[in-house]
Order: structure tokens, then sequence, then C-alpha cells
């Protein structure tokens, strides 16, 4: 129950259009009893010419209608019959226009609400959260679950309030004409009730399993569409479409195991109803023969039996929809429910540009508990105007440990001391906001090289774009392109090369004019040429500011005030180059056999 109840939270704001959509539909079940109430006098009054009997005591406002139409000469009703069966079939049809337009619009904007809740919670969420999610299941949620629950709405919960209406309308009317032949019908209704709930329990299991391989679909449509470089490098082509024939195939099976049992319902239904069919032709056609009730009166009974079981066969694709819903909306809710593991404070402060020093006290850092200890006891002191390289093997923990500065994530133990504040005290936008970071993979949008440039800082000036770009050497290259500034780099700049890419992330920086520069390793991925240019452009962005550099080449070291070497989350060595080289066995060795080769 709690997980409908979360399911129908998500109309929270669209209630008063969603109660008016279903008050519509009941309005186009009543008109749907109605058109089935014309049988009656069509047939006895009309084509036969005779009295209507209903053996039932129908209510005061039926025989009142029956009296009448019994009343009235054959050859006037021919004439008003059809003319109200016109008026209310055209009534019907604009009931329904509302009905389905109104439960539509509620559909689209839950689905709009829900995918930017998604989008903006996701912005939200610290950065340990997408060590642990792949990118293609969170598009899954904001996509597939999203639409998932659109269909919910607009389809599965109209026909919920509608196919019920639509069984208490032709109920209503069969126990009017009949209410012991009702009761026999009724009595064959767990025959489709206990088949059907077996059924739910099936669908809701499969639903689960569809939707995470189709998050495993669009994961692996997403990392082979965006590392195609490496396919063709690689020349696994082949390798990757059976990867994915498998995942479209596992897909397809889970699919057809739910439609298998979806399909199961009409069948049984349809068996039901031949019972019902036979059970009452046999108990009111004797009552026919023997005048005990009319022939209209027995095809509205039977017409109304019979339009039962198409709400009950509806109903049991409604169960379908429902079951995934339900998954998508426990699926969409296990990403809504979750909370940033880095939260701003509620007494925040902001703090003015560093003006003494960042210090490391004590600190010790791991992403979950049980997990492992990355950093361990790191005392660390980074004053105002200083270059500190960051030096040591792979997954020693240097890229966490400069991650610590702008609070991406929050220290396990110990403090980062900004100016002599804990950075856990201070507002994001005042801390971050000073820093600016180049990181080894160049980050950018499919949008104009002038965007991608200015992005955080959109109230740059025209001048102010080309200077950075000036400043990180992109201006020859800008130049050059087809439409300059205005060019679309395409998505992740796949259109530009490596060098490219990162002199327009460090022209983003230099227009940022941070007084703080993060080097996560700016130029490890880049082929000798690039990277000269790149490295010109970094020593002008470093000219007069505070930066930390995970560093691999030895001119950045060597300019270092202090270089930190760091091994297996330790702090194994710190000080000036000369001093490393007879201090530190790690650093020597890193020495020989990197620093002093690139």
């Amino acid at each position: 129950m709690q997980n409908y109840l979360k399911l129908l939270a998500f109309l929270k704001g669209h209630r008063k259009r969603f109660s008016l959509a279903v008050f519509f539909i009941f309005l186009s079940s009543l008109f749907e009893g109605v058109q089935l109430s014309f049988m009656l006098p069509i047939i006895d009054r009309i084509f036969t010419n005779k009295q209507i009997i209903l053996p039932n005591k129908v209510p005061a406002f039926a025989q009142k209608v029956v009296a009448w139409l019994n009343a009235t000469d054959a050859h006037t009703l021919f004439q008003i019959i059809p003319l109200a069966f016109i008026v209310t079939f055209i009534m019907k049809q604009v009931v329904l226009f509302f009905a389905d337009y109104l439960m539509n619009d509620t559909a689209q904007r839950v689905m709009r609400d829900v995918r930017f809740r998604l989008f903006e919670r996701i912005q939200t969420l610290s950065l340990d959260y997408f060590s642990r999610k792949r990118t293609g299941e969170l598009v899954s949620r904001i996509t597939n679950d999203v639409a998932v629950i659109e269909n919910a709405v607009s389809y599965a919960v109209t026909d919920l309030f509608k196919q019920p209406f639509l069984i208490l309308v032709f109920i209503g009317f069969a126990f009017t004409v009949n209410w012991q032949g009702s009761l026999i019908v009724l009595g064959m209704f767990p025959l489709i009730g206990w088949p059907m709930a077996t059924i739910t329990k099936r669908l809701r299991k499969l639903s689960k399993m569809t939707q995470e391989r189709m998050a495993d679909i669009n994961s692996l449509l997403l990392e082979t569409i965006s590392g195609v470089r490496i396919l063709k490098a690689f020349s696994t082509e082949k390798y990757e479409i059976e990867r994915f024939r498998q995942q479209n195939y596992g897909y397809y099976k889970l699919r057809m195991k739910a439609l298998k049992n979806i399909m199961l319902v009409g069948p049984i239904t349809e068996i039901v109803g031949a019972l019902c069919g036979t059970a009452i032709i046999l108990y009111l056609g004797k009552q026919v023969l023997e005048g005990a009730m009319s022939f209209g009166g027995f095809a509205i009974f039977f017409g109304s039996i019979l339009q039962v079981i198409r709400p009950i066969k509806r109903l049991a694709n409604v169960q379908a929809i429902i079951q995934q819903a339900l998954v998508a909306s426990e699926r969409i809710y296990d990403v809504l429910e979750t909370k940033p593991s880095v939260i701003e404070s509620p007494q925040a402060k902001d703090v003015g540009p560093l003006s003494q020093k960042i210090v490391f006290e004590h600190v010790a850092f791991a992403y979950e508990k049980g997990a492992g200890i990355l950093l361990q006891d790191i005392n660390l002191e980074i004053r105002k105007g200083e270059l500190v390289a960051i030096v040591g093997p792979t997954g020693g923990g240097k890229s966490t440990l400069v991650n610590l500065i702008p609070r991406f994530y929050d220290a396990s133990g110990g403090r980062v001391l900004f100016d002599g504040h804990d950075v856990r005290e201070l507002s994001f936008r005042s801390l971050r906001g000073q820093i600016g970071i180049v990181t080894q993979e160049a980050i950018l949008f499919n949008d104009t090289v002038r965007n991608n440039i200015a992005y955080g800082s959109f109230e740059a000036t025209a001048d102010q774009i080309t200077q950075a770009a000036q400043m990180a050497h992109a201006q020859d290259f800008i130049a050059k392109m087809p439409k300059g500034f205005e060019t679309i780099v395409g998505d992740r700049g796949f259109r530009l090369s490596g060098g490219e890419k990162q002199r327009l992330t460090i022209a983003r920086a230099v227009l940022k004019n941070p007084p703080i520069l993060i080097l996560d390793e700016a130029t490890s991925q880049l082929d000798s040429e690039s990277e000269k240019f790149v490295q010109e452009a970094l020593d002008q962005l470093m000219q007069g500011r505070t930066v930390v550099a995970i560093a691999h080449r030895l001119s950045t070291i060597m300019k270092a005030n202090k270089i930190v070497v760091i091994d297996q989350g330790k702090i194994v060595g710190m000080g000036p180059h000369d001093e490393l080289l007879y201090s530190c066995p790690l650093y020597r060795r890193l020495y020989e056999t990197q620093f002093h080769t690139v």
C-alpha cells in the first residue's frame, strides 16, 4: 500500500486537474450505460412492437420511463430514440475528449515535474554518489522510468477509474433487470480474481528485472558511444555488438515473459465470460420463453454482463502497467530520497579570498565505512602564493586529497582549514568560487566555443572571453574554426584534439580568474606538441596564484615551493626537490624512473 501511495504522491500539485479528469471519466461511464439502455425500447417497442416486461421491481424513476415507453406509439419512438441516441453519443464523445485531455495533461505535468525533480536532486548529490552509480542507470531513471510513470498516469490510472465505473454501471443495470441472475454472474468472478492476483505478483518481479535490464542497455549505449574512438582503435566493434545483442536479447526475453502473463488474462476472462453467458441463457432464456421477461429486457441484461468482461480484461492490462510504474516509482524515489553526503551548513558563512593558508590537520578519508582508508593522518600547509606539487604512485590518494579543498568530499577525520575556518562551516559559493580546476580529462559541453569558455562566468563580455582564449594559447586554432567562437565543439568536444580541448578548459579557468588553482595531471594525456602549448598556457595561468598541482612533469616539480610525496594514503616525504632526492627513497625512485624522462 505504501508503494501505491508513493506513486499517487506524484500527483501532488495536480490534484484539482486530476479530480476533474476523474469526474469526466465517471460521466463518460454513465453515458456508456445510457447508450446500452437504448437497446430496451429499440428491441421491444420499435422492432417487435411489444410491451417491455422486467421481472424485477425497478426503481420508481425507471418504472415511469418504462411506463412511458410502453404507452408511446412505436412509430413515434422510432423518430425519438435514434435522435436521442445520436445526442447521447455526441455528448459522450465531448466528455471523453475532456477526460482524455485532462488526464494526459496531468500525466505530462507529472512527467515534467518528476524529471525536473530527478535532475535537480542529481545536481545536489555529492561526488561519492556518482562513484557508486553508473551514468546510464541515472539516465534511465530520468528517461525510461519517468516515461513508465507517464504511461501509468495517462492510461493506467484512467482505466483504473474508468473500468471499475463501467463495471458498476453495467452490474447496476443487470441488478435492475434481474438480481438473481446477477448474483449467479458475480459468483463466477473469483474464477478471474485468483489468476489475476497470481499474475500481478509475477508481473511485479518481471517489471523490476525488465527496468534493471533497460538501465544496463542505457549504460552500455553511453559507454560504447562515448568511447567510440577506443572501439575503433582496438577494432572491438564485433565484441561490443555481441555484448549489446546479449543485453537486448535478455530484455526481449523478460518482456515476452511479462507479455505472456498479461495475455493469459484474455483467455481466462473469455472462458469465464462464456460460462456466464451460458448460465444466463439457461436461467433467463426460460423466463423469456414463458413471457416473464421481454426480449429487450433479456438483451439489456445479457449485454450488460458481456460489457463487464471488457473492463475486467482492461484492468488486467492496467495491473501490468501499474506494476511497472510501482517499480519505476521505487527507482525514482531511490534517487529523490538520497541525501547528499556533503551538505552546506544552514549557518554557513562566506569567506573572502585566501589571505594566509590552507591547512590539512590530521585528515583521514574513506569513501564508505568498511571500504578501507584512502588517506591517513594528513598534515599539510599550503600558504598563499605557493606552488605545491603532489606526487606519488597511482592510487595513492593524490586526487582525493585535492578534492577535499573545494569540499567535493568531507574528511572522515580531522579538518581542512581555510584561513583558520573549517571548510565545513563555509558556503559552497564563497569557497568554490575562488578555486579553479583543470583536470586530466577536459570536460566540454555540446555548445559553442564561446559558451564553453564562459561556462560559470556567464556575465563575461566578448572581449574578456577573447582575452582568456589568448592567454590560454587557444586563439589561433579558434580563428581557424568555421564559425570561430560560435563553432559548436560537439559532444564532449568530439571535434577537437586533446590539446585544443585542454586549452579551452584553461581559458575557462583564466576567465574565472580564481586566486586558487588546482591542476590534476592536466597534461598527462597529451602528446608532446600539445603538451608544450598547454604547459605554456598553464605557466601563464599559475602566475600570482596559489597552486596545488598533481604533477608528472619535472619542470612543474622543480618550480614548486613544496613537493608532497604520497603513498598509500600517507605523506611519506615533503620538501624541495634536492632535499627529497636524498631523504625520500620513493621520490628518488619516481624521479629516476619517471620525472627525469618527461
